[in-house]
């Protein structure tokens, strides 16, 4: 299946993603999205930015709905969990400050 540019995904492919945000934001409600579309896979790919520690959460939240999208509805459709910029500076922070007895 070709990947349409963002402004013309297939409207299965629109009711997908929405799908998936719904199942992340229903947990996590401060999730915010990205879409784009990517060629390695050749997919579009929905990033979920989560303020969490492990994103792999995130992963198993969606994961047996993305498998039924990917192979029974054949949608080429990923998802991406990130925390936030300003959580992994942070949590960075705190790792080296609890590494460094001196600061």
């Amino acid at each position: 299946m070709s990947i349409e540019r963002a402004s013309e995904m297939s409207p299965r492919i629109q009711s997908a993603l929405a799908e998936l945000q719904g199942i992340i934001q229903q947990r996590y409600p401060t999730a915010t999205f990205h879409v784009s579309c990517r060629d390695d896979p050749e997919g579009v790919y929905l990033t979920a930015v989560v303020d969490i520690e492990d994103t792999d959460v995130i992963v198993d939240l969606v994961i047996d709905r993305l498998l039924d999208l990917q192979i029974e509805e054949e949608l080429p459709v990923y998802v991406i969990p990130v925390r936030p910029l300003n959580g992994v500076a942070a949590f960075r922070h705190s790792v080296a400050k609890a590494e460094d007895p001196i600061r």
